[in-house]
């Protein structure tokens, strides 16, 4: 099990992108969550397998249907278990 903190920038607030990222870690049994920062970019933790991470992590840089990714930061984490499902925050 693995943790992972993701910044990603470009175009990806007002384009569905926290929904679609719900839908596409519930789908992949991932857990955490993602939220908007002020500063334009959206902010997420995804907890789960390895691979299932991995895997939100880069459908979310490559194939979110409406946003445009210019980069994302990735910092791993320490596995902490602390969700139960996913979830949007809001600010």
């Amino acid at each position: 099990m693995i943790r992972k903190h993701v910044y990603f920038s470009g175009k990806v607030q007002g384009v569905y992108f926290r929904y679609n990222t719900k839908k596409k870690a519930e789908k992949e049994g991932v857990n955490g969550w993602v939220k908007n920062l002020q500063d334009g970019r959206v902010e997420a933790i995804f907890e789960g397998p390895k691979d299932r991470v991995s895997e939100v992590v880069r459908w979310c840089k490559e194939e979110q249907p409406h946003a445009v990714v210019g980069d994302v930061e990735v910092h791993e984490e320490e596995y902490q278990g602390e969700f139960e499902s996913f979830r949007i925050k809001h600010l």
